[in-house]
C-alpha cells in the first residue's frame, strides 16, 4: 500500500508512504489515492492533512519504467493521465477542509497536490518545484489551472516555464503557501488548523468552499445568487439553530452536519 490512514480526533491524517522514492506516486497509488478521498469524504472526520514519510512530501509521479523494462506504450499513458486527472478532481471535490503539510520537496505533480489543498503549511526546509519542463514534459494533476488562482497568472507562468526550486520562505512571500514552521513544529501545526475547521458547522463550509473555488468563473451577481441559495438552506438547518443557541447561551456550538 501506498497511502498510511489513521485519525486524530476530527483530524484525519492521510500519508504518503514511500520514502525510498521520496514519496513517488506508482502508477497504482493514484486509484488509491482517490479512493482514500473518497473514504475521508464519507468520514466523520471533520478535515484532512497530507503528508509525506520520511522528511519529503512528494517527488511526483514514479517515472520509472515497467517491471518488464519496457516503457509504456501510448495507450498506457493515457491511461495512467486519467487515473491522474481522476485523482486530482476527487481532491478537488472534497467538500470538507483538506491541508498539505510540506516538508523536503514537492515537486511536478507532488507540488499540485499540495495546491489542490485548501491550504498548504511547509516546514522552514520545504522546496517547491513545476520541474515538468526540466523532464520534458507539461504542467499536470491540475496546475494550469491551481497556479494562476493562488500566485497570479505572471508569476504562474514563471514558476511553470522555468521548472525552478521555491523556498519555502519565498513561497510564503508570493502566497503559493500558508504559512512556514519549523520542522519538528510541522506536525502540531497542521493537526492544530485542522482542529480549528471543528468548531464551524460542516453545511456552510462545504457552500463557502465550493463557492470561493468557482469565484474566478462567477460573475458578481452569480456569486450573490449562489450565496442566496445557500443560505436559505442553511436557515433550515439544525446547525443554524444551535448556532443561535449556543451565541445566546455563551457556550461553544456543537454542530452535527444537519
Amino acid at each position: 500500500m501506498f497511502i498510511d490512514i489513521a485519525d486524530r480526533g476530527s483530524v484525519r491524517w492521510i500519508t504518503l508512504n514511500q520514502p525510498d522514492h521520496m514519496n513517488a506516486i506508482p502508477t497504482a497509488g493514484w486509484g488509491e489515492f482517490a479512493s482514500a478521498l473518497g473514504a475521508f469524504e464519507a468520514s466523520e472526520q471533520r478535515s484532512l492533512v497530507i503528508i509525506g514519510a520520511g522528511g519529503n512530501f512528494c517527488s511526483g509521479a514514479d517515472l520509472g519504467v515497467d517491471s518488464s523494462g519496457e516503457a509504456p506504450s501510448v495507450t498506457e499513458r493515457v491511461r495512467r493521465m486519467k487515473l491522474v486527472a481522476a485523482a486530482a478532481l476527487a481532491l478537488h471535490r472534497t467538500t470538507k477542509p483538506t491541508i498539505a503539510a510540506i516538508d523536503g520537496v514537492a515537486a511536478g505533480a507532488g507540488m499540485n497536490l499540495a495546491l489542490g489543498c485548501d491550504m498548504v503549511i511547509a516546514s522552514s526546509r520545504a522546496r517547491f518545484t513545476e520541474i515538468f519542463v526540466r523532464r520534458g514534459l507539461t504542467v499536470d494533476f491540475g496546475g494550469t489551472w491551481l497556479l494562476p488562482r493562488i500566485v497570479g497568472l505572471q508569476r504562474a507562468k514563471e514558476l511553470a516555464l522555468s521548472g525552478r526550486i521555491v523556498g519555502a520562505a519565498e513561497a510564503k512571500e508570493i502566497g503559493l503557501i500558508l504559512d512556514v514552521v519549523e520542522p519538528a513544529a510541522l506536525v502540531e501545526a497542521a493537526q492544530s488548523l485542522a482542529e480549528s475547521f471543528a468548531s464551524g458547522a460542516p453545511v456552510p463550509q462545504m457552500f463557502a468552499k465550493r463557492t470561493l473555488d468557482r469565484s474566478f468563473e462567477l460573475s458578481f451577481e452569480e456569486a450573490l445568487e449562489q450565496e442566496s441559495q445557500d443560505q436559505v438552506i442553511c436557515f433550515e438547518t439544525e446547525d443554524v439553530v444551535e448556532g443561535i443557541a449556543s451565541f445566546l447561551e455563551k457556550r461553544p456550538p456543537e454542530f452535527t452536519g444537519r
